[in-house]
């Protein structure tokens, strides 16, 4: 089981949020570098006597990266939203 402990100025919500991001990330991280090596394999392979086309291939490693970027930008800017909220929140506590 992990053990999440509240920073300072850091909600619970906001770490767990941290956890997800990281996790999906790397996710996505693997899936794109998957994907780019099949892409290069293939591309590798045309010149070595296999004829397949690597366009799909090249197309299919250019989407997954793109989604993967869109994804990870928008847990980021998720992340920042909770930040600016958690500083908010602590600033209105202290007065």
């Amino acid at each position: 089981m992990v053990d999440i402990k509240e920073e300072e100025g850091k909600s619970t919500g906001t770490l767990v949020i941290e956890v997800i991001i990281g996790l999906v990330s790397a996710a996505f991280a693997f899936v794109a570098a998957l994907a780019w090596n099949e892409a290069i394999q293939t591309v590798l392979a045309m010149f070595f006597t296999n004829p397949d086309d690597p366009t799909g291939k090249l197309v299919y490693a250019v989407l997954v990266t793109i989604i993967a970027v869109m994804v990870i930008v928008g847990l980021a800017r998720l992340l920042a939203k909770r930040h600016r909220k958690d500083k908010w929140t602590e600033r209105s506590k202290k007065r």
